[in-house]
C-alpha cells in the first residue's frame, strides 16, 4: 500500500470524511458518448446525455456548445436497446431519431432554433385507441447518399410484434421528400455500419444471425448502388461477402471507414486479436494491413453502435486506437506498407474517432483521463518521419466538481492465478484522502466491482463512483474477469459455456490473491462484491452457487442476472441467445437452471441489496423482485429498491443520487463501520 503522509489525521479505513458526496456527484457530469462530424464542413457535433433532464440525449455543436435541438427533444435511439448512432449531420443538416416517438427527423444544425420535421411516416401499427404515434419502428446508424442527399440508408427495427423472435432488423432506404421508408437488405438478423463510398457507387454493411453475437462471427458485404427514377430511388447489385465468418467459423469482422473510393479499411480478429485490414476494391482482395499480426485488440465490442476506433488521416495514413494493459493507445498507421509509430497519449479511454480533415490531417475523438471526465478531443498530426501530434480540447470536460488532487489514480495489475499462473487483470485503487491516514497495520474495506457484458472491460478514466469509496477509505477493485475484451479472442473465449461459474470464481481469486500476503492490500472479511447487468449475475452466483460463498461480506445487484431461464425468454432479441451453454436445447436448459441464482436463495449467507429500474427491457425487474422474496422466504437478509421510470441503467439524477446513498448506507451498516 502507498505511504500515507504523516500530518494526516488518523481514522478507520472506511469511515473518513469526504467531500464527495452523493448530492455533488450525481447527475453532475454530462456524459459524451460519441462524436458525429459533417463532411462537408468539418464540423464536429457530439452526443450530450444529461441525468438533469431526467436523462435525455442532446446533440450540440461541440466547439461552439450550442445545442442543435431544445429541451423537446431527445436524440436517442432504442436500436438493440443498447442504442448508439441517433444522429448524422451532412452538409448542414442534422438527421436523427427521436426517442419519444422513434421518428426520424431533419433539422438545419446550423441555425439555432429551427423545428425539426420528420422525415419518416407516423403510423400506427399496434393496439391505436389513443392514436399514439409508430412507436414500433426504430433507426439508427442514419448515412446520407453524397450524390442525392435525400435518399437515406439505416438501420431498421421493427417492434410491431415485440417479442425477440419476432422482431425484425433489415437495412432500409428513407426518402426525405416523400418520407417512405422501403426495405433496402434483409434475411440476416442483424445489421450494422452501412456506408456509402464516397462517391455513392457502393454501399458496405455488416451483418450477423443468432446464435451469435457480432464480436463472435460477422461478415462484411458490398454491393454496386444504382441510382434510380422511381421511389425507392436506389438499388443494389452485385451483393459480394468480402471478409468474415460464415457462421460456422469464429471470424468477426466490422468497423468499415473508406480511405479513398477504391480502399475500404475495416478490423477483424481472424488472428486472434482485433487488428487493421482493407480491401481493394478493383482486385477484389482483402488483407491485413501489418505484415504480422499484432496481439492487441484495436477494437472494443460493439455493445453500442456509436463505438468506433480509428479514422483516417490522410490517404495514406490512419490512427488507430488499440488497448494495451487495459488502457486506450494510439497508433499512427501507414495503410500502404502497415508500419506504424505509436503517439503520445495521455487519454486512457479513446472511443468515437472521426476523420475532420485530411488535408489538415485531424481526427477526433472521445477521451477520458485518469483524473479528468471524457471530452470532445481534436487530434492533429504532422506527418514525416518523427510524426508529432497536437490535442486540442473543442467540447471541455465536465468541470470535477471534487479537488482533482484527490482523485485515486488507477493501477492496472496481471495477476497470476495458481497453479499454472494463468493471467487474470484488474484495476486497483487505493483509498486515498487530503486529511486522513488509514491506523498501521489495518488493511482497508474493499468494493470489489464486475463489470457487466459480461464481455466488457473496465475503463480506466475518471469515475466519481470510484472517488466516491476511495475518499472515505476503501479500495475499489475492478475485475476484468476471463471472457473481458481488450486482452485477445482466446481470454475472451474462456467464459463461453462457462458464465457464471468462470466469472465469480475470478472475482473470488482477484479479492484472495490481493487479501494475501503476498500484497495485503485488503480486508478479506470487509470485502463487498457490486455488479450490473450480467455483473450482477457473477455477484449472485458468489454468494449462492461459488466455491466461497463467504469470500464477500455483503452484495449489491444493479439491475443483475438472477433466472438465466427466464431470462433467456424475456430478455430482448440481441442477447436472446447470448452466452448459452452448449448442447441440446435440453441439455442447455437444465444448465441455465442449474446455474440460476433464484434456485438456490437458501444457499446465501450474506445480506444482498437490489437496485433496479421498472422499465429494463434487458434484463426485466422481475429477476430483481423474484431473488429479493426467495431470499427474504429463504430467511435471508436482503434489501430492494425498484426505481419508476428508469431502463437498463440509471440516467435520472435522483436515481443515481438515491443509489449512491442507499448502497453505501448497506456497507455501512452490515460491516459496523459507523455507529
Amino acid at each position: 500500500m502507498p505511504s500515507w503522509q504523516t500530518d494526516k489525521k488518523c481514522a478507520p479505513y472506511g469511515t473518513w470524511e469526504s467531500p464527495i458526496t452523493a448530492e455533488l456527484i450525481a447527475g453532475s457530469v454530462t456524459s459524451v458518448s460519441e462524436t458525429i462530424v459533417d463532411p462537408t464542413t468539418s464540423i464536429v457535433y457530439h452526443i450530450e446525455g444529461r441525468p438533469s433532464e431526467q436523462g435525455r440525449s442532446v446533440l450540440v455543436e461541440s466547439q461552439a456548445a450550442r445545442d442543435v435541438v431544445g429541451p423537446g427533444w431527445n436524440v436517442r435511439t432504442g436500436v438493440y436497446d443498447y442504442g448508439g448512432a441517433p444522429a448524422t449531420v451532412y452538409a448542414g443538416l442534422a438527421y436523427f431519431s427521436n426517442f419519444t416517438d422513434n421518428r426520424v427527423y431533419v433539422v438545419d444544425a446550423q441555425q439555432s432554433g429551427s423545428t425539426p420535421e420528420p422525415v419518416t411516416p407516423a403510423t400506427c401499427t399496434r393496439i391505436c385507441f389513443d392514436k399514439k404515434e409508430n412507436t414500433a419502428h426504430r433507426f439508427a446508424q442514419i448515412r446520407v447518399h453524397p450524390e442525392q442527399n435525400n435518399i437515406l440508408v439505416a438501420l431498421f427495427e421493427d417492434h410491431t410484434v415485440d417479442t425477440p423472435s419476432s422482431v425484425v432488423n433489415t437495412l432500409c432506404l428513407i426518402n426525405t421528400v416523400t418520407k417512405n421508408v422501403t426495405n433496402l437488405v434483409s434475411g440476416s438478423d442483424f445489421y450494422a455500419f452501412p456506408l456509402f463510398s464516397p462517391k455513392g457507387d457502393q454501399l458496405v454493411w455488416q451483418q450477423w444471425s443468432n446464435p451469435h453475437m457480432p464480436w463472435e462471427s460477422s461478415q462484411i458485404l458490398i454491393a454496386d448502388v444504382t441510382l434510380t427514377g422511381s421511389d425507392p430511388a436506389l438499388e443494389l447489385s452485385n451483393i459480394t461477402t468480402i471478409a468474415g465468418g460464415d457462421g460456422n467459423s469464429n471470424i468477426s469482422v466490422g468497423w468499415m471507414s473508406w480511405a479513398s473510393n477504391e480502399t475500404l479499411l475495416f478490423l477483424s480478429d481472424e488472428s486472434g486479436f482485433i487488428n487493421p485490414w482493407k480491401y481493394d476494391v478493383s482486385s477484389k482482395q482483402s488483407s491485413a494491413i501489418f505484415p504480422e499480426p499484432v496481439e492487441q485488440d484495436f477494437a472494443s465490442v460493439m455493445w453500442y453502435l456509436s463505438m468506433f476506433p480509428y479514422a483516417v488521416v490522410d490517404p495514406q495514413y490512419g490512427i488507430f486506437s488499440a488497448w494495451k494493459d487495459g488502457r486506450s493507445i494510439l497508433y499512427l498507421v501507414n495503410l500502404e506498407n502497415g508500419t506504424s509509430v505509436e503517439l503520445e497519449n495521455p487519454y486512457v479511454n479513446v472511443d468515437s474517432m472521426r476523420t475532420v480533415s485530411l488535408e489538415k490531417n485531424q481526427v477526433v475523438f472521445v477521451g477520458g483521463k485518469v483524473n479528468d471526465f471524457s471530452g470532445v478531443i481534436q487530434c492533429t498530426v504532422t506527418l514525416g518521419d518523427s510524426p508529432q501530434v497536437n490535442f486540442e480540447i473543442l467540447d471541455p470536460p465536465e468541470k470535477v466538481p471534487f479537488p482533482q488532487d484527490l482523485v485515486s489514480i488507477p493501477k492496472g495489475m496481471t495477476l497470476e492465478v495458481p497453479p499454472n499462473g494463468d493471467p487474470l487483470y484488474v484495476v486497483f485503487y487505493a483509498p486515498f484522502s487530503l486529511e486522513y491516514e488509514g491506523p498501521p497495520g489495518e488493511k482497508p474495506p474493499c468494493v470489489l466491482n464486475v463489470h457487466g457484458g459480461p464481455t466488457g472491460m473496465a475503463y480506466q478514466n475518471l469515475q466519481s463512483i470510484v472517488q466516491y469509496y476511495t475518499s472515505r477509505g476503501w479500495v475499489w477493485l475492478d475485475v476484468n474477469y476471463s471472457g473481458s475484451f481488450g486482452y485477445g479472442r482466446a481470454y475472451r473465449d474462456k467464459l463461453n459455456g462457462k458464465w457464471g461459474p468462470l466469472d465469480s470464481e475470478d472475482c473470488i481469486t482477484a479479492a484472495g490473491i490481493l487479501a494475501s500476503a503476498q500484497y495485503n492490500y485488503i480486508d478479506p472479511d470487509r470485502t463487498v462484491i457490486r455488479g450490473s447487468s450480467s455483473g450482477g449475475l457473477t455477484v449472485l452466483t458468489s454468494v449462492s452457487l461459488s466455491s466461497n460463498l463467504n469470500a464477500f461480506a455483503a452484495a449489491t445487484s444493479l439491475y443483475g442476472v438472477a433466472d438465466l431461464v427466464s431470462l433467456m425468454k424475456e430478455t430482448h432479441k440481441f442477447e436472446a441467445h447470448y452466452m448459452l451453454p452448449p448442447g441440446t436445447p435440453e441439455e442447455q436448459q437444465k444448465i441455465l437452471y442449474e446455474r440460476s441464482p433464484i434456485n438456490y436463495a437458501n444457499r446465501i449467507k450474506k445480506p444482498v441489496l437490489f437496485l433496479q429500474g421498472d422499465i429494463d427491457d434487458v434484463v426485466p425487474k422481475e429477476q430483481a423482485l423474484s431473488m429479493y422474496n426467495s431470499i427474504i422466504k429463504a430467511g435471508g437478509k436482503a434489501e430492494l429498491k425498484l426505481y419508476a421510470g428508469e431502463g437498463h441503467g440509471f440516467v435520472r439524477k435522483d436515481t443515481q443520487e438515491d443509489a449512491l446513498k442507499r448502497e453505501l448506507d448497506f456497507y455501512e451498516r452490515y460491516l459496523k463501520l459507523k455507529e
